[in-house]
């Protein structure tokens, strides 16, 4: 099932009614102050504010959940791999490994604020349509060329794995059974290759079809945007956690700072 992280715009709630240029700037801000942090109990703060946006948000926890599994399957390792190779004296030693408890540590900060930036990113993009963000971040004076490569990557991603899923049918109806052998390997390749050539084909179509219609390097877009004061309330009320956020991770790394020195 395609991940179209818009799906649920439609869903009522107060992040959904945040005008789109303020949510993308605020919580573009508080995902910075999270990269930065690096104490674990503020990191813990971290990921409940997350969740609690979410909340606030009113998208499906199923939804939620079913995109944080690909990054929790991609971030796992991270507690095997870190507290082996973690330079320094082991604290201990595992199955004949070195194990270090800093590299744990470290591999758990990761994996707290990588949560906790995908959550705040579902919250920000979730809440409203693709195509609104995306003319949010061009309001927001972001370079165009950047905008117009997340707008094709996502639209095109769809078309890309509908194409996949048409030559898997094709495939099958013709007998094709994946076994591990010469011929599979084969049959792999080719598909990947006929499926290179086909977006190729495909990218160079809709770039003619585009500059038929005029295009000229930026979109034009007949939405208007209209903030109130409620949108500049949740802005700076963001932007007051992010601020409590790094003076709390601030105080405690240099609480550990002058620990360790002492």
């Amino acid at each position: 099932m395609p991940l179209d992280i818009d799906r649920y715009a439609h869903v009522s709630s107060p992040i959904q009614r945040w005008d789109p240029r303020f949510k993308i700037g605020a919580l573009g801000l508080l995902i910075l102050g999270i990269a930065l942090v690096k104490t674990l109990p503020v990191s813990v703060l971290a990921l409940a504010l997350s969740i609690v946006l979410v909340v606030l948000s009113g998208l499906p926890f199923g939804f939620i959940g079913h995109g944080l599994s690909f990054v929790t399957i991609f971030l796992v390792p991270f507690f095997i791999i870190m507290p082996m190779t973690y330079p320094g004296e082991a604290a201990m030693h595992v199955l004949g490994l070195p194990f270090a408890w800093e590299g744990l540590r470290l591999a758990t900060l990761i994996f707290l604020k990588a949560i906790s930036i995908v959550l705040c990113s579902f919250v920000c993009f979730g809440t409203s349509r693709f195509d609104i963000s995306m003319i949010a971040l061009q309001h927001l004076k972001c370079p165009k060329v950047i905008v117009q490569m997340l707008l094709f990557t996502y639209r095109y991603t769809f078309v890309f794995l509908e194409e996949m899923r048409r030559m898997q049918t094709s495939m099958r109806a013709r007998g094709f059974i994946p076994r591990t052998d010469g011929y599979t390997l084969r049959t792999y390749g080719n598909f990947v290759g006929t499926l290179l050539v086909r977006s190729f084909e495909r990218t160079e179509r809709v770039f003619k079809a585009m500059l038929s219609k005029g295009y000229q390097g930026e979109f034009h877009t007949l939405v208007t945007f209209s903030s109130d004061a409620t949108d500049f309330i949740k802005s700076l009320a963001t932007l007051i956690l992010m601020v409590a956020l790094l003076a709390l991770d601030f105080g405690g790394y240099f609480h550990q700072a002058v620990k360790a020195w002492y």
